[in-house]
């Protein structure tokens, strides 16, 4: 049995998810697949083909005790098989091998997609149902695992696209009830690409003292001033009641963020790239400013795109290193790219790695039995 899962781009809507707002990524082409064959006994085997060791355990090992001597790679397998056991699933033993396109740290969330793919490997071996009405909760056993049992305190946007992208769309999720609409994006059709840029630094979202968790922190505790329980549910006016100036600004952006969505629901309806462009850049000015979420290198990336001809860009995902997006007409995209590779030797940092993306689907299973 083979499950394959894509990672992500959101294209808008950052830091909006765990805090109610709304978001608008897309499925990429670049996927992590799980091969998985049941043993005849109890233990859990798991290799990956981006590190030297595998992983031997056995399903008593598969509880939050017994995940501290589990390595940080294999938790992201251990979390799901976790939830799954959790929501009653019959996991039994299992091999379980993984291998992924997408690169790790690169904020394309190689994490999610390793989750789905491991998700629906095993729930089709398990015979779960993997239905499109089922994958809201599939999603949610999925964010359970990265968050309760790995530790890193994601919002759900990731795992959401993964499973429920379809080629052509981005998927429109409203983190206020968790609901999601496809939205056609037809950047094929009118000549575009999005160009997503690796600059090299890895992002870490797990762990209490990771940017990523602060930044939870900073909303959460703003939203508690205010006495809401997510601070995407906020009005603009509450802003004037929050005195701290960095809850402050964390609120701003997530308000001004989910607004940034809307706006490029609209420009999208109405095919104004241009103005997806520009709304695009001003999401990164509000992530580096209110948000303080970027990079020197996140930033040269963003403002040399732009330069260079892109409509506009910015970085996904959460921050803190990994990659930047620009919307770019696909004839000028390699001016772009050599750019961007160009002011990074002049600032003499690591070469970055570029790849041009469309929309594409959500996670299957290509091969059974």
């Amino acid at each position: 049995m083979t499950a394959r899962a894509p990672g992500r781009v959101n294209l808008i809507g950052d830091h909006t998810d765990y805090n109610g707002g709304l978001c608008l990524p897309f499925a990429v082409p670049l996927v992590t697949t799980t091969t998985a064959r049941v043993r005849g006994d109890d233990r859990i085997r798991v290799r990956s083909t981006a590190f030297p060791d595998p992983w031997t355990g056995r399903l008593a090992d598969l509880t939050l005790d017994g995940r501290d001597g589990i390595p940080d790679w294999v938790r992201y397998v251990t979390g799901v098989l976790w939830a799954a056991r959790e929501d009653g699933w019959p996991v039994p033993g299992l091999d379980l091998v993984v291998d992924s396109e997408i690169p790790l740290g690169s904020g394309l969330s190689s994490s999610a997609a390793l989750e789905c793919s491991v998700a629906v490997a095993v729930g089709t071996l398990t015979d779960q149902p993997l239905d499109p009405g089922s994958r809201l909760p599939l999603a949610e056993l999925c964010r359970r695992a990265e968050t309760e049992y790995v530790g890193a305190p994601t919002g759900g946007m990731d795992q959401l696209v993964s499973l429920l992208g379809t080629a052509g769309h981005a998927l429109l999720i409203d983190f206020a009830d968790t609901s999601v609409r496809q939205v056609p994006l037809p950047l094929h059709e009118d000549g575009l690409v999005v160009l997503v840029t690796d600059t090299g630094t890895p992002h870490q979202l797990a762990g209490t003292d990771s940017g990523y968790a602060d930044r939870r922190a900073e909303c959460d505790a703003a939203a508690a001033v205010l006495g809401l329980p997510r601070i995407g549910l906020a009005w603009p006016d509450d802003l004037s009641r929050l005195d701290d100036d960095v809850q402050r600004a964390r609120a701003r952006h997530v308000l001004s963020e989910s607004a940034r969505v809307e706006d490029v629901l609209r420009a999208v309806a109405g095919g104004d790239w241009a103005a997806v462009g520009n709304i695009l850049t001003s999401s990164h000015a509000s992530l580096r400013g209110d948000f303080a979420a970027s990079t020197p290198a996140l930033d040269l990336a963003v403002a040399t795109a732009v330069d260079a001809g892109a409509l506009g860009a910015r970085l996904t995902g959460g921050g803190f290193g990994g990659s930047t997006i620009a919307l770019v007409e696909e004839e000028l995209a390699d001016t772009v790219r050599e750019a961007v590779d160009a002011a990074f030797a002049d600032a003499e940092l690591p070469a970055p790695t570029h790849v041009a993306v469309l929309p594409a689907d959500g996670a299957s299973v290509t091969r059974n039995g």
